[in-house]
């Protein structure tokens, strides 16, 4: 057994634990400085994209080390997750190691999609970089699916479908009835949006006017083994949405200047909540993967990791977007 470290107070798990370690990565992931107020949109925007890209690079080295994980649906919302914890969220290490209850709430529904998360805690300094060659070892903090007792900065335990927009809506609840400004988000998967308990808490958060809560559906497209309409079709999604009290928008997906605006622009003058359906490619923007229903949960060779890792510093070197 290896010893983790550093497994310091500023680890962010809840406690060290001993674990074989997963090979190690071409190079540990950069952590980032949430970005400046006084950056201009384009020192914002650019600091975003390579992030993200940084992100994609370690996340698929820790899913070809661990021989497991759902790297296509990690990858279409890692502009999300990137954006909301460098530019968005009003939440620091020092806040969740503080407990500071005005701090704002982030809920990973789509519970396995676990790796980017941890990837993109990781580079917002919540965790340990290092922490992320654990995934999946014995006794490990960083499980399948988020665990708040294991993890500092988790703010929910995810994993059965369904369960993270009623656990929002009951936080942002909470937030209203302690007078706090904070805001509650949710990441929600598009097949997932075919589980009962999501429109009860739609329903729920419209009636109630629940303007400091915001939900961002992946809207991929494709759920495990079949494409989302071919399953239980969710269309017309963005109506239904409307018809239960929210506010919607629709935003590319991978765009950082989009997502940024959508999230920036609740709570709405409405005073409804907030729906994004985001508009995404489960895989992107990796060729092989992107678009393709095999990647929603499957494990990369050693030479497709390979290959996913030249696309994307092609990607950073160029300066281009990875649209």
């Amino acid at each position: 057994m290896a010893s983790v470290v550093p497994m310091d107070a500023n680890a962010g798990l809840v406690h060290p634990v001993d674990t074989t370690l997963l090979a190690a990565p071409d190079r540990e992931i950069e952590v980032f400085s949430r970005v400046s107020p006084d950056a201009s949109r384009e020192e914002v925007l650019e600091t975003l994209r390579r992030a993200s890209l940084e992100v994609r690079r370690r996340g698929i080295q820790t899913v070809g080390a661990a021989k497991a994980g759902h790297i296509g649906g990690e990858f279409s919302i890692s502009d999300a997750l990137v954006t909301l914890y460098l530019a968005v969220l009003n939440v620091s290490p020092e806040q969740v190691e503080a407990g500071d209850p005005d701090r704002d709430r982030l809920v990973l529904s789509k519970g396995h999609a676990a790796n980017a998360l941890y990837t993109v805690l990781a580079a917002a300094g919540f965790i340990s970089p290092q922490a992320l060659r654990t995934f999946l070892q014995p006794e490990s903090m960083l499980n399948g699916h988020p665990a708040r007792n294991k993890v500092k900065a988790v703010e929910a335990n995810t994993g059965p479908l369904g369960h993270g927009l009623p656990i929002a809506v009951g936080m942002a609840i909470a937030g209203e009835l302690d007078g706090s400004d904070r805001r509650t988000f949710v990441l929600l998967g598009d097949g997932e949006l075919q589980e009962g308990s999501n429109w009860e808490a739609l329903m729920t958060a419209g009636s109630r006017h629940l303007s400091r809560l915001v939900a961002l559906v992946d809207r991929n497209r494709l759920q495990q083994g079949a494409a989302v309409a071919d399953t239980n079709d969710l269309e017309p999604l963005a109506d239904k949405l409307r018809a239960f009290g929210w506010e919607v928008l629709e935003v590319d997906g991978h765009d950082h200047g989009a997502l940024l605006d959508a999230f920036e622009s609740a709570p709405a003058a409405s005073g409804k909540p907030t729906f994004i359906i985001a508009h995404t490619d489960k895989g992107h923007p990796v060729s092989y993967m992107r678009d393709n229903v095999a990647w929603h949960h499957k494990v990369p060779t050693p030479e497709q990791v390979t290959q996913a890792l030249e696309e994307l510093d092609a990607l950073m070197n160029s300066k281009e977007t990875a649209q």
